[in-house]
């Protein structure tokens, strides 16, 4: 593990976001969308598992099949600290957690650890681009209210960063790549939504505790369609899912 990594994250906020998220009804297209492409790619290996642990995905994939035996998706299961001997499972998945971790390659060696032999790690997280029309919103909005800027939205790892730190962790054959999706709003509150769903709201550590006032909302989102809004005026939304894949050595 990486020795006194920065807090970025509040790593029990997020996972009693995630928890909350996973009892809610809304839909997680998104999510459901990236547990897809790792159902599909771990079908093109033609590979059967007989131990995997899924790590903080929102909830169990259509992949459930490739493998005999689970472990998860538990909310309580912190990934900076895998409650895991080494050589547990044959494969490890991950849909849309990792990213809010603070200590990504601490993790990744974790991870690394509890495979077996020749075990595969797949993920997908927020990479790259993702909602940076909402960082930039809010980053207008505030400076012309207030003259400066609160953390509001999480920062997110380039594609070859993530790649490089596969090979840091000590896996062989890495491969990361990234699929972007734009997703278009009617308004901006059902964005905010869908981030609830997900378990994706604001749990940066520097946050602010008080809730947004109607003042800042208005002004963010008159931002958002001044920047960001389609001739139809529905405003897009970038997500950038890295998917990595790698094996343990």
């Amino acid at each position: 593990m990486t020795k006194n990594p920065p807090q970025i994250f509040d790593r029990a906020a997020y996972r009693a976001r995630r928890a909350r998220g996973m009892r809610s009804s809304d839909a997680v297209f998104l999510a459901d969308e990236a547990a897809a492409h790792i159902a599909e790619r771990l079908g093109n290996m033609e590979r059967k598992f007989d131990s995997a642990v899924d790590l903080g995905s929102r909830a169990r994939g259509p992949y459930a099949d490739f493998a005999k035996a689970w472990i998860g998706p538990d909310p309580k299961i912190d990934e900076e600290a895998l409650p895991f001997p080494p050589a547990s499972f044959d494969l490890v998945v991950s849909v849309l957690a990792l990213h809010a971790v603070n200590d990504l390659p601490g993790a990744l060696v974790q991870i690394r650890r509890a495979l077996k032999p020749d075990g595969l790690f797949m993920a997908a997280l927020f990479g790259g681009e993702t909602l940076n029309e909402l960082r930039m919103s809010f980053a207008a909005a505030e400076a012309e209210l207030k003259g400066g800027t609160t953390p509001r939205v999480a920062p997110f790892a380039d594609v070859r960063d993530l790649g490089a730190l596969l090979q840091r962790a000590g896996f062989t054959r890495p491969v990361a790549d990234v699929e972007r999706t734009i997703v278009r709003y009617g308004k901006l509150w059902t964005l905010f939504r869908d981030l609830r769903a997900l378990g994706e709201t604001n749990v940066l550590v520097g946050r602010r505790a008080m809730m947004l006032s109607r003042k800042l909302l208005d002004a963010v989102t008159g931002e958002y369609k001044s920047r960001f809004a389609d001739i139809d005026g529905k405003l897009r939304a970038t997500f950038d899912v890295v998917y990595l894949t790698a094996y343990a050595s």
